[in-house]
């Protein structure tokens, strides 16, 4: 059990200035200059393009799985004017499965807005990628800060639960991003503008190696000395109970398995090819009318269904 004085300790810290902040920005910096992942798309060679496409691929997917088809994406599409040719279709079908195929069409139309409002560049300007489709204010920070170097607040699920264990003192932030979070991203950020650009991307591998979700592994950690929760006595979680994600049995599941079948075929595929991948006739057709929904299948005149050509 954490004791009074700890916990005071911890509201102590929750409540310093933005000036204390500062200790933390060197030895974070320091520990991703020795443990940062080589990652393709932190590489000089992969460009705001290529940030960009991996800023869409691993929302919500991890890196173990985005990495292939990364690699295959920016082969077969290294600029935005090349994916843009294609059919948003052809895009879904390159998606695969990493999950969450709306992301493929919202990419998609990324590189058209990107090619004719751009001249085929990814915009430097933080409101210019804020205005592109599909890309929020996550995103347009982020491709802004790890593409261009600038100074933004970039909070993923990683950087948030780094700020509310080593500066607020609780175990997890809130289920979704607050108010309170964003003044406090703000307030970390270095003043530099480069130094404020690694250290977002410092902070953010250091919640994906080190302060992860489950197995926090403080020994390791180069902010240990000044971490709130930890002071604490790392007390237990008190908000919301944490739900996990489930897959087997839901309509996600039947979804993925009908857009399997469609990325398969070369031809549209009628709608006994679609029966055979799930039993149960009312959510197949539930999760069916859904991917219709979302733009990922167009409905043919004859009974059959492709992948969208426009």
């Amino acid at each position: 059990m954490p004791t009074a004085l700890a916990a005071d300790r911890a509201d102590s810290r929750a409540a310093e200035g933005p000036s204390s902040h500062g200790r933390l920005h060197s030895p974070v910096i320091a520990w991703f200059e020795a443990h940062a992942r080589d990652l393709p798309w932190r590489r000089p060679d992969a460009g705001p393009w290529g940030v960009m496409v991996s800023e869409f691929m691993l929302q919500q997917t991890p890196v173990a799985r985005v990495l292939p088809v990364y690699e295959q994406w920016v082969a077969r599409w290294p600029r935005p004017a090349d994916l843009a040719k294609e059919a948003p279709g052809e895009a879904v079908r390159a998606w695969g499965r990493l999950g969450y195929p709306r992301r493929a069409l919202r990419l998609h139309g990324a590189a058209v807005a990107i090619t004719e409002r751009h001249g085929g560049d990814v915009p430097t300007q933080h409101a210019q990628l804020l205005a592109l489709p599909g890309i929020g204010e996550y995103t347009a920070a982020a491709v802004a800060s790890f593409a261009y170097g600038q100074r933004h607040a970039v909070l993923d699920t990683n950087v948030r639960r780094v700020f509310a264990r080593a500066v607020t003192g609780v175990q997890y932030p809130p289920n979704a991003t607050t108010a309170a979070e964003r003044k406090l991203a703000r307030a970390l950020l270095p003043e530099d503008e480069a130094t404020a650009a690694r250290w977002a991307a410092a902070s953010m591998e250091l919640g994906a190696l080190v302060c992860t979700a489950k197995n926090e592994d403080c020994g390791r950690c180069p902010i240990a000395a000044h971490c709130a929760w930890l002071t604490a006595g790392k007390p237990a979680h008190k908000g919301p109970a944490r739900r996990g994600q489930t897959y087997a049995g839901t309509d996600r599941q039947v979804r993925g398995k009908l857009l399997a079948v469609l990325r398969e075929a070369v031809t549209p595929v009628p709608q006994s090819a679609l029966d055979r991948v799930w039993d149960e006739p009312v959510q197949r057709a539930r999760a069916l009318d859904g991917l219709v929904a979302d733009g990922l299948v167009e409905p043919l005149p004859d009974g059959c269904y492709r992948l969208p050509l426009t």
